[in-house]
C-alpha cells in the first residue's frame, strides 16, 4: 500500500432483513486526501436489528483504520460518515444508548476511537452511503468481504457495485396502517388497551369513511388485531373491498395493566412515578401490564409475518396506536422511543413501503382527510 495522508474517512452501514432478522454490516476506509478506498469490510451479525448492524459497521470501520495505521494510530484523523442518525447522535454524545446490545457495541466503538487521534461523526443521506450499503447487502447475501488495498492497486467505490447489481431486483411490500375508529374511551382520552369496547356511532362512521378511502389503495389483503374495535373496523373495510379479514394476535394494543380506562390525569394521580416512566421510556412496563419494548417484540413478529406471507402485495393493517407507531419507527429506522412523539387520530391512515433491499420508506403519517 502506498503512502496515505493520515486522514481517513470511514463510511459504515448495516441492515436487517426483518428488523430483527438476518443482518449484516459494511464499512470502508478512504484516504481523505485522495478518496481512494484503502479497506473494505462486510460480515454477517446473525439475527439482529438494523441499529445493531449499523453499530457493527462502525466498529469494523474503526478497527480497519487501526489495522491500516499500525503503531501510528494516535495521530490519525478520522471522519465517520453514516446515514444512521441514531448512531451518529449517540456516538457524538447527544443521545443516550439504551439498548443493551447497542450499549456493548457503543463501548467497543468508543474504546477503538480513543486509540485514534481525532474522530468525528457526520450524518449523510442514505443516497451518499451507497458503497457501505452495498457491502452490508453483500454480507446479508452471505458474501463476507475483508480486503485491503495492496501494492499500487486502490479499490474504488465502483468495485462493490457489480455485486450489488447481481442481486435479484428489490421487491416492495406496502402496508397501509389504519387505526380503529372511536370507542367511548376515545373522546375522553382514556388508556384503552386490552378492553373489548365496540365502536361508537362516530367510530362506525369513521370506519365507513376509511372503507371508502381504501377502495383506491389497491389493497390485496386485510390483516387486523382481533380486539373488538379493530375487528369491527376491519370488517367494515374488508366488506367494502370484498376481502376476508386475517387476524394476528401480535397486533393487539399495549396492555396498560392498572392504567386501563384511566385518563392521563387520573393515571398520574394514582401511579405518578410509574406513569411518568412508562411514557418517557421504552423498557418500563405499565403496572401490571406491558412496556413499549414488550409490544415492539411482538409487533416485530407480526411485521415479519406480513412481509413474508404477503411479499410484493399491498396490505391494510388495522391496529392500534402503539403497534402502528412501532411500525412507523421500524420504517424510519429510528429508536422505538419515537413512539412518545407521534400522535395518531382515530381512523387515521399511515403508510410504510418495505423493500427487500432494506430501503424502507414512510409515505404517510396520521392522514385523516377521509374522515367526516
Amino acid at each position: 500500500m502506498g503512502a496515505v495522508s493520515g486522514r481517513f474517512v470511514v463510511e459504515a452501514d448495516g441492515g436487517s432483513r426483518g428488523n430483527p432478522g438476518p443482518a449484516g454490516y459494511g464499512a470502508l476506509v478512504r484516504d481523505a486526501a485522495t478518496g481512494s478506498v484503502l479497506a473494505e469490510r462486510a460480515a454477517s451479525v446473525g439475527r439482529a436489528t438494523n441499529n445493531v448492524a449499523e453499530y457493527g459497521g462502525l466498529v469494523a470501520g474503526l478497527q480497519a483504520v487501526l489495522d491500516l495505521t499500525g503503531g501510528s494510530a494516535s495521530s490519525a484523523e478520522v471522519e465517520v460518515r453514516m446515514d444512521s442518525k441514531l448512531v451518529v447522535e449517540q456516538m457524538s454524545g447527544r443521545w443516550k444508548v439504551k439498548h443493551p446490545d447497542m450499549q456493548k457495541l457503543a463501548v467497543q466503538a468508543q474504546q477503538l476511537a480513543r486509540q485514534l487521534g481525532r474522530v468525528r461523526y457526520t450524518w449523510i443521506p442514505r443516497a451518499q452511503n451507497s458503497a457501505a450499503d452495498a457491502l452490508a447487502n453483500s454480507a446479508m447475501d452471505g458474501k463476507p468481504i475483508h480486503r485491503d488495498a495492496a501494492g499500487e492497486r486502490s479499490t474504488t467505490e465502483d468495485d462493490v457495485q457489480p455485486a450489488a447489481a447481481e442481486r435479484a431486483p428489490a421487491v416492495t411490500t406496502v402496508t397501509h396502517l389504519l387505526r380503529h375508529g372511536q370507542t367511548e374511551h376515545t373522546p375522553e382520552r382514556r388508556f384503552s388497551g386490552r378492553n373489548d369496547l365496540p365502536l361508537s356511532a362516530v367510530g362506525r362512521a369513521e370506519a365507513e369513511a376509511a372503507a371508502a378511502r381504501a377502495v383506491a389503495l389497491g389493497v390485496d389483503v386485510v390483516v387486523a388485531s382481533p380486539l373488538r374495535r379493530t375487528r369491527e373496523t376491519a370488517e367494515v373495510v374488508a366488506g367494502r373491498l370484498g376481502l376476508p379479514v386475517l387476524f394476528d394476535d401480535d397486533l393487539v394494543e399495549m396492555d396498560f395493566g392498572d392504567l386501563e380506562g384511566l385518563t392521563a390525569d387520573e393515571a398520574r394521580t394514582r401511579h405518578p412515578l410509574a406513569t411518568r416512566r412508562v411514557f418517557t421510556e421504552v423498557d418500563v412496563p405499565a403496572p401490571g401490564g406491558e412496556s413499549i419494548a414488550d409490544v415492539a417484540r411482538r409487533v416485530g413478529r407480526a411485521r415479519s409475518r406480513i412481509l413474508r406471507e404477503h411479499r410484493g402485495r399491498t396490505a391494510l393493517v388495522v391496529s392500534h396506536v402503539t403497534p402502528i407507531k412501532l411500525m412507523l419507527a421500524a420504517g424510519l429506522d429510528v429508536d422505538d422511543a419515537v413512539v412518545h412523539r407521534i400522535f395518531l387520530s382515530a381512523a387515521s391512515l399511515s403508510t410504510v413501503a418495505w423493500s427487500t433491499d432494506g430501503r424502507h420508506s414512510v409515505r404517510l403519517v396520521n392522514d385523516s382527510s377521509h374522515l367526516p
